[in-house]
């Protein structure tokens, strides 16, 4: 099987200071849901991991997060693609739990689900804990410049095995054409 795990925010979606917090606020970076969309079609399982700590911290709710998960789902499939799963933390950083990047408890419920090794599945976010988390994992670290990405480029201290992409599209231009 192969899968490719995404980041939402910065990755897909343009990233907010204040979090996007309602689907009026969640807008897709121009060619990220054709790249979701590309990656469907050549055979790539599709999966978010998302830290979302705006629910911990009471600036949406359960029902607001799912409504911008919807509009993100409708996004892809008008495009084409589709999004296998979507795996999220909705813990803020002092609740300290494992689930939350850069620590491994979503990429371990994902292998869990998912029933396969995430050794060498492309794992691509904007932040240097999406990377991390994906590093401790076993998965391949891909960073796109878009989002926090070129903050995160300049400030190094990368996993060494990170590949870098302008944004999703070339990234995922990169990943199909592994495959063949």
């Amino acid at each position: 099987m192969r899968m490719v795990i995404l980041d939402r925010d910065g990755v897909i979606n343009y990233d907010s200071e204040k979090f996007i917090k309602s689907p009026d606020e969640w807008l897709p970076i121009p060619g990220s849901l054709e790249a979701i969309a590309r990656l469907s079609q050549s055979g790539f399982r599709v999966v978010l991991a998302s830290n979302q700590s705006g629910v911990g911290r009471g600036l949406l709710d359960m029902t607001t997060l799912n409504k911008i998960h919807d509009k993100l789902y409708r996004a892809v499939g008008l495009a084409g693609g589709r999004i296998d799963a979507f795996f999220y933390c909705p813990h803020t950083q002092m609740a300290n739990c494992d689930c939350r990047k850069p620590k491994t408890g979503m990429f371990r419920e994902i292998a869990e689900r998912f029933n396969i090794s995430l050794e060498k599945v492309p794992a691509i976010g904007d932040s240097l804990r999406d990377l991390q988390a994906a590093s401790k994992a076993g998965a391949l670290p891909i960073l796109v410049r878009t989002g926090k990405g070129e903050k995160t480029l300049s400030e190094g201290n990368i996993p060494s095995e990170t590949l870098v992409f302008s944004e999703l599209g070339e990234a995922t231009k990169y990943l199909i054409e592994q495959i063949k």
